[in-house]
Formats: C-alpha cells, sequence, structure tokens
C-alpha cells in the first residue's frame, strides 16, 4: 500500500498490479454476498429471539448434538462456534499465506500501512474499552479484545447496500486491513481466552496437523484424506483448551502458496480457497450469525439494561471512535513519518470512511464475547448488544462520508475499467506511473517540502 517515487518520496493506497486487483475483486464479490447473508442471518435471529416464539429459539441453539464419550455432545449454538467458525478460519489462513507469500504483505514497504493501522484499529478500541471497564471487580475487563475486530463481510454488506463503488487501491486496503485483523484476533484469542492447557492433546494434534502438511505439500487433494486428517487436528485442538477455531489457521498455514512467477494455473492454496470459501461464507459464518445474534432487547434485561453495563458502552465507544481514532491515527502516523503522499484522486475524508467502516465488528468480536464471559451469561447478552449498537453506528456514519464521496468513486472506477486496447487488462495498470508522479513533485507548489 505504500510505494516509493522517483524522488524518495513514496505514495499511499497506490492501486498495485491488475493480477493483485482482480484476485481482490473476486474474493470481495464473494465476500459480500456472504455478509449479505450474514446481515439476514443476524436479523432472523433478533426477530425471533424478540418475538413471542423466542422460547424456542434459545431452545434451538441448546439442543445437543454429538459423541459423548469424545466429549463433543455440544450444544449447536457451540458447534456453530467451535466448529463451524473453524471453517472460516481456514479460510483467513489461506488469506494470510497468500498475502504473506505473495501479497502485499510480502513486501515490508508496502504492508507497513494496512499492519500500522490493523494495529492502531485494534489498540486504540482496546484501551477505551479498559477505560470503561477496569474499575470494576467482576471481571469486566477480560473483554478488552471485543472491539478491537472487524467484520470483513459485514462492512461489504454495507458497501453493497449503500451502493458504493470503492476504486481498487482502497478495496485493497480493506481486505489487506482485515486479513492483518485476522491474525492478530487469532493471536489474541490463542494467548489470552485459553482457560485451561491440555499439554497431551495439543501435543498429539501435531500429529495429524503434520500429515495434513506432508500431503498438501505434495499436492495431494483427495478428500478422503484430508478431511479425516483436519477432523482429528480439530478435535484434539478443542480437547487441549485451545480455541478450536486456531486449528482452522493452523491448518490453513500448511497449505502451499504458489507464485505467479514460479508456474501456470493456480496453486493449492488458491483451489481450496475457491472450492471452501463459499462455504465460509455462505453458511459457516451465516449459521454462527443466527445462533449468536440472537439476544432479547427488549424488557428489564434488555437495551436499557446493557447500555447501563460499562462492558457495552466500552464496546459501542470502542467500536465507533477507537476503530476510528485507531485506524486514520495510523495511516496518518505512516503518511507523517515516511512523508509520504495520498494517491492521485483520494483524499483523507476516503481513509476517514475506510476508519469508520472498519468500526463494524461482529463474528469475531461475537466468539471474543462468549470466551470472556460465557456463552448464554448476561454479560454476553450485553456483549452482544453493545457489538449490534456499534457496528449500527459505524455503519452509519461510514455511510453518511462515503455516500458523499461515492460519485468521485465512481469516476475513479470508470478510469479504472477502461481497455482501450482490449487486451483484458484495464489501461491504467499499463502505464508507468512515474511522469506522472514526477510531474506533481516538480510542481512549485510542491518545492521545499
Amino acid at each position: 500500500m505504500t510505494t516509493p517515487s522517483r524522488n524518495g518520496r513514496r505514495t499511499l493506497f497506490e492501486r498495485g498490479s491488475w493480477p493483485e486487483a482482480r484476485r481482490i475483486s473476486e474474493v470481495l464479490r464473494r465476500e459480500t454476498t456472504g455478509g449479505i447473508l450474514l446481515v439476514a442471518a443476524a436479523v432472523i435471529a433478533l426477530a425471533w429471539a424478540n418475538s413471542p416464539w423466542a422460547e424456542a429459539y434459545f431452545a434451538l441453539g441448546d439442543v445437543r448434538v454429538g459423541p459423548a464419550a469424545l466429549h463433543l455432545d455440544l450444544p449447536l449454538s457451540t458447534w456453530a462456534a467451535d466448529g463451524l467458525l473453524a471453517i472460516f478460519f481456514f479460510v483467513a489462513g489461506l488469506e494470510l499465506k497468500r498475502e504473506f507469500v505473495a501479497g502485499d504483505l510480502r513486501d515490508p514497504r508496502r504492508a507497513a500501512l494496512p499492519v500500522a493501522a490493523a494495529v492502531g484499529g485494534m489498540a486504540v478500541p482496546a484501551l477505551i474499552f479498559l477505560a470503561f471497564t477496569l474499575g470494576g471487580t467482576d471481571g469486566a475487563a477480560s473483554g478488552w479484545a471485543i472491539p478491537t475486530a472487524t467484520d470483513i463481510a459485514f462492512a461489504l454488506a454495507v458497501l453493497a447496500v449503500i451502493s458504493t463503488h470503492l476504486p481498487a487501491a482502497l478495496r485493497i486496503f480493506l481486505l489487506t486491513l482485515a486479513v492483518v485483523d485476522d491474525l492478530l484476533a487469532i493471536v489474541i484469542i490463542a494467548l489470552f481466552y485459553t482457560r485451561s492447557l491440555n499439554l497431551l492433546a495439543l501435543g498429539l494434534a501435531l500429529i495429524p496437523l503434520a500429515l495434513f502438511a506432508v500431503l498438501v505439500q505434495r499436492r495431494v487433494r483427495s478428500w478422503w484424506l484430508l478431511i479425516p486428517l483436519a477432523v482429528v487436528t480439530w478435535v484434539l485442538v478443542h480437547e487441549s483448551g485451545v480455541h478450536a477455531t486456531v486449528a482452522g489457521v493452523l491448518l490453513g498455514f500448511t497449505v502451499p502458496v504458489v507464485r505467479r512467477a514460479e508456474g501456470p494455473g493456480p496453486g493449492l492454496a488458491e483451489h481450496f480457497e475457491h472450492r471452501i470459501r463459499p462455504l465460509s461464507a455462505g453458511v459457516a459464518v451465516p449459521v454462527f450469525a443466527f445462533f449468536a445474534a440472537g439476544v432479547a432487547v427488549t424488557g428489564s434485561g434488555g437495551l436499557g439494561a446493557a447500555l447501563g453495563d460499562t462492558v457495552a458502552l466500552g464496546i459501542v465507544v470502542g467500536l465507533v471512535v477507537g476503530k476510528t481514532v485507531g485506524v486514520f491515527g495510523a495511516t496518518w502516523a505512516v503518511q507523517r513519518f515516511t512523508r509520504a503522499r495520498l494517491a492521485e484522486g483520494l483524499s483523507w475524508w476516503d481513509v476517514l470512511g475506510l476508519a469508520m467502516l472498519a468500526g463494524i465488528g461482529f463474528t469475531v468480536s461475537l466468539l471474543i464475547g462468549e470466551l470472556a464471559y460465557g456463552a448464554g451469561s448476561d454479560r454476553d447478552a450485553h456483549v452482544k448488544i453493545g457489538v449490534l449498537v456499534g457496528s449500527l453506528i459505524a455503519a452509519l456514519l461510514a455511510t453518511i462520508v462515503l455516500r458523499i464521496r461515492n460519485a468521485h468513486y465512481r469516476r475513479l472506477c470508470a478510469e479504472e475499467a477502461v481497455d482501450a486496447d482490449a487486451d483484458g487488462i484495464p489501461d491504467v495498470y499499463q502505464q508507468s506511473p512515474e511522469p506522472e508522479r514526477s510531474t506533481m513533485d516538480d510542481h512549485p507548489s510542491r518545492q521545499g517540502e
């Protein structure tokens, strides 16, 4: 996201290469569809949980299935959080490895901006949450990581609903920010939300994980070999006390990524991502949202009680204010200390809109809330309300800022789509950026900077 210019100054939010832009567009298109399903599932859950049939909704989540001998007779809501989200995190692991091996994160100069924005966007909300809850003696501060996560699918669903056309550079930044965000979230879950640790089970989990790694390194695609190994790895990680979704990321990390220069066609990571991402975005995450988002917002323990709890207030302010300040402030700091400048056609209003959009936290936020306070507890209900209210406010504020700039985005997207020579590659990706940058750098108004 940060590229050098001829005179040594750097440019933030460059659009990058055509293959990367095309890949990002395909990923975001699939995530947008999943995001719409996620929002629909959350709305259905909320409506059902606040209807005369609310008892049936909560009873459904408590239905236990699975083999008791393996300690896997779990409620459906737990299967959604521990089992289905492992699929989501497997895809996240694939995306993470691809970014580190063949994407923007392999180049420290390009990675600096999204990494800094992700770290800022997690640190500031956590500090705000602690400022609200640290004085309590009832363990309220244990949920400090709840407002740190950005839900890329939910954010893309908002963009789809408001029909905002972000240019390629902003789309790439948003996805890369979310990828780093997922990595940090997994580290936080593994390090801070592991209650007890069974070293034997954790050690045994390394055996099927290693076998899975050997097979995928040899480009084996046979589902009847890989799926059983993945399931055994998941079961052992679940038994170890580490949250089972971590198994998904570890499995994803083992899959090899092939750079375009190293061979024709898609690599195994792209093959798996193409097959599994629809399952993740279209089934796993919406089903989790259905079981996790249902909360009673009326009555004595509803919205009023939740917003009187410092936990819910810390989440709302963390998502709305903390994410905006963290992402925007970190981006400004990168620009300030590297003396970089925004790419032509972009302004700080665009950065502000993306920073507000990053305040939409849902899937991982709800998961961390359950880990911090216990699924089904009163405080867990307050977490759900805080996440929903904070995400809604962040979405509305981002909508206002981004819609104001939407006409400008349409023009930029139209320019990026021009393919005068009809070779399948937009012309902007075939032009050397140097003359344009040197002209701007040599402009009299810029001399002496």
